[in-house]
């Protein structure tokens, strides 16, 4: 009875370490995963297609979608303008509040979304003019000084979707040509190549971005075309 015993509880602790083994393997194997998801993300972001198609507005682009936007509503405006000037995300520009601006700094506080914890934050500097028409296109120091809870209420109180085409038809209205670059995330390219060819130091950029690896800010140093000819007239200077 007793070498019974022994034998089913050795057999006991034989299938707890087993149990323990394949355990620690699943772990492993999804931190794996979860590893080769993130670099293979890294190595897909791009400046261009596999067809070789721009996704980025050029200077001159940029500079014709800002003039247009500014005829345009005071929401549409300010949203297509918040895109432009942080290089932010819409899904993290649609939780812009009151609160995350700070007027007398000139800033906008973003929350990073393309990260593991969700309390980490980035402040962008913008232009004066974009902090004026937030402040009175909101009522941001009413709001900031309010009791009740609106400061903390998004600005634009849009889904995904109906942000991305909004922006979409402000491309097309500008003018944009068609093309793969016009859409929202053409606006978060050109914000860094812009930053790249004003001399902003990679590690500024990627703070404002929100990148984690300096890799993926990298990709706007790869810059070809007539933004890639502004930084070699530097050279011959």
């Amino acid at each position: 009875m007793s070498d019974f015993f022994v034998s089913s509880t050795a057999l006991r602790c034989v299938l707890f370490d087993l149990a323990t083994i394949v355990f620690v393997k699943k772990k492993t194997l999804y931190r794996s995963n979860v590893r080769f998801l993130y670099i293979r993300g890294m190595e897909e972001m791009r400046l261009y297609d596999k067809e070789g198609n721009r996704l980025y507005l050029t200077p001159e682009e940029r500079k014709q979608f800002l003039e247009h936007v500014k005829k345009e509503r005071i929401k549409y405006r300010t949203f297509a303008e918040t895109l432009t000037y942080t290089g932010c995300r819409i899904s993290e520009a649609l939780e812009i509040t009151p609160s995350r601006i700070n007027i007398d700094q000139e800033e906008i506080v973003l929350r990073s979304l393309k990260k593991r914890k969700d309390d980490v934050f980035r402040s962008v500097p913008v232009p004066p003019e974009l902090i004026n028409t937030l402040v009175l296109a909101f009522d941001l120091r009413s709001k900031q000084k309010s009791k009740k809870n609106v400061a903390s209420q998004p600005l634009w109180s849009w889904n995904r979707k109906h942000a991305y085409e909004i922006i979409k038809k402000l491309m097309i209205n500008a003018g944009i040509p068609e093309g793969k670059h016009r859409m929202p995330k053409g606006l978060r390219h050109a914000f860094g190549i812009n930053a790249i060819i004003k001399k902003v130091p990679e590690s500024t950029l990627q703070k404002w971005m929100g990148h984690s690896d300096t890799k993926t800010t990298a990709i706007y140093t790869n810059v070809v075309g007539p933004e890639e000819k502004v930084l070699a007239r530097r050279t011959w200077e």
